[in-house]
């Protein structure tokens, strides 16, 4: 599961996501990706999840870039506890995402493939998605 090694602070406050992606809103590895349309939490599990479908589908060929990184602490408190006595302990940890940010992408495999794996991915995802390829991209003939 994805987690920083080490965090400056333990807890952090919720905060709000408005507006698209001003960074990562741009295929900068491979030739296909998947983008986010709306704003979310994704958390470690969804991302290994989803990484885990990718590669099963793509045999272990080509090449699989994570473009997303869990850093933000979220707590919870255990169950049936009285309301005070401070914040809970961190739980897990999420990625933020707002709309445009590309999430995964792949190169190595023919996009009919790609499109699939990513499809897949999409699944696991809390969010909606859009398959993106590279504006330069041609099939090559082998």
């Amino acid at each position: 599961m994805l987690q920083p090694k080490k965090t400056k602070f333990r807890k952090q406050q919720k905060g709000r996501m408005k507006g698209n992606a001003s960074r990562g809103h741009q295929l900068a590895f491979g030739s296909f990706g998947i983008k986010t349309m709306q704003e979310a939490w994704i958390t470690g599990r969804q991302i290994e999840a989803a990484r885990q479908a990718v590669t099963r589908y793509m045999k272990r060929e080509g090449q699989l870039w994570i473009r997303i990184f869990p850093d933000k602490p979220v707590t919870k408190k255990p169950a049936e506890v009285r309301m005070g006595k401070g914040k809970g302990a961190p739980e897990y940890f999420v990625a933020r995402v707002t709309p445009g940010r590309i999430m995964f992408e792949a190169e190595g495999v023919p996009l009919a493939v790609a499109k699939e794996a990513m499809r897949l991915a999409a699944q696991k995802l809390p969010v909606k998605t859009r398959f993106v390829v590279r504006r330069d991209y041609t099939e090559e003939i082998v």
